[in-house]
């Protein structure tokens, strides 16, 4: 999974990285591997930190993956401070870098890993990997069907009380028994 990891950093890090005036050429390859253990490393932090519902929820589709995206957020900010540590970078310049490069890796990253031509991926393994086989027991494929599968009504990546009265209500699209003809799979 890190090989594809980094090899996804190296074909987005062309803008932000390769073509940066802030990154010395002769550093290039450096800043890439930085980065590609950087965007691990972030999304690590946010599973051991309680944050698998927000990972679950960019690999579910429902959330956009952009800057203004908490877990995006929180995987850029581990990049700018590994820039600026091992690279030297300024705040400003990591940011840039960051900002370029993380929303567009974790967008391809979902996206291979939903695709069911693209084998590159595999969301257990990607789990697995992160949480240091923490997840190996747990079947993260049937917890993203439950984001994708509709009972999260108002798409903050949880089922509560708000899907509920939604789906009483109507709100949610579909009515409450073909919200519950999907819960129980018939």
């Amino acid at each position: 999974m890190l090989d594809n990891l980094l090899n996804l950093v190296k074909q987005h890090a062309g803008g932000s990285i390769i073509n940066n005036p802030a990154v010395p050429n002769e550093r290039n390859e450096e800043a890439v591997a930085v980065a590609g253990d950087s965007i691990t490393g972030g999304l690590q932090q946010l599973i051991s930190q309680g944050g698998i519902k927000q990972v679950l929820g960019m690999f579910s589709g429902k959330q956009d993956i952009n800057p203004d995206n908490p877990a995006v957020q929180q995987v850029s900010g581990n990049v700018v401070q590994n820039l600026m540590d091992k690279l030297g970078l300024n705040q400003q310049q990591a940011g840039s870098v960051a900002n370029g490069l993380v929303p567009d890796v974790l967008k391809n990253l979902v996206n291979k890993t939903n695709d069911p031509n693209d084998g590159s991926f595999d969301l257990q393994g990607i789990f697995n990997s992160l949480s240091n086989g923490g997840t190996s027991g747990l079947d993260v494929q049937g917890l993203l069907g439950k984001f994708k599968g509709g009972l999260d009504q108002d798409g903050d990546g949880d089922v509560d009380l708000q899907d509920l009265t939604a789906a009483f209500s109507g709100k949610g699209g579909g009515g409450m028994m073909d919200k519950l003809k999907g819960l129980f799979g018939s």
